[in-house]
């Protein structure tokens, strides 16, 4: 029997997985989860315990595959209620998250299959992150964030890596969404800012934000 705090453990860490590629660290986790790296140590032997990771101390956390499979259908249903709330609920992108972590944990496999079919079996959620197949395969697309393309690049917002609400109201400001033409204009190498064009106008925004827009060039 998993817990839905350990359903949320192994969710955070493919999250993290998928955009670093690699062994996923306590604090990343503490970071993602919003605790302390101490609870995350005690969580981990737990799920160690269960056979649904692989950690070693100082070395990072990796999912066991049956682990892999546990959060891939999570991420899948969770993916599924957000798309499922913007397109047919009229809720904002920056809505959704927190409603979709609870509707995340119900357990109906035919309920998500039919969900996922009304859909018309959608590869990316409304933030652009993949959404895994009933398979566990997970959709991919070439993209890098914008504040590595090299000055001059022009290119599409194809998902961001940060779906905080505070952070989507801010895009949604910048009149920046999913499926946005961006051009980067300049690097400003004292703070690392971002000089950008949307719709032929300038905008300036922060590395931080640029870091987590994900961007497929034309």
């Amino acid at each position: 029997m998993i817990t839905l705090a350990e359903e949320n453990y192994l969710k955070a860490i493919l999250s993290i997985s998928l955009n670093t590629n690699g062994k996923v660290s306590t604090n990343a986790i503490a970071g993602e989860i919003g605790t302390s790296p101490a609870s995350v140590s005690d969580m981990l032997k737990k799920l160690q315990e269960k056979k649904l990771i692989k950690y070693e101390k100082y070395k990072g956390v990796s999912l066991s595959k049956k682990g892999s499979v546990f959060a891939t259908s999570i991420i899948r249903k969770h993916r599924l209620w957000e798309t499922f709330l913007v397109s047919n609920l009229n809720f904002d992108w920056g809505e959704v998250h927190d409603v979709a972590e609870q509707l995340e944990h119900i357990k109906s496999e035919e309920l998500i299959d039919r969900l996922d079919a009304f859909l018309d079996f959608p590869k990316f959620d409304p933030h652009g992150e993949p959404i895994p197949t009933k398979d566990g395969k997970i959709p991919t697309t070439n993209t890098i964030p914008l504040n590595e393309l090299s000055e001059g690049t022009k290119g599409k917002v194809m998902g961001v890596t940060l779906d905080e609400k505070p952070f989507l109201d801010y895009l949604t400001k910048l009149n920046i969404s999913i499926g946005t033409e961006i051009e980067l204009i300049e690097k400003i190498g004292f703070d690392k800012s971002l000089s950008i064009k949307i719709e032929n106008e300038k905008q300036h925004i922060s590395n931080d934000v640029g870091k987590h827009l994900l961007i497929k060039t034309n």
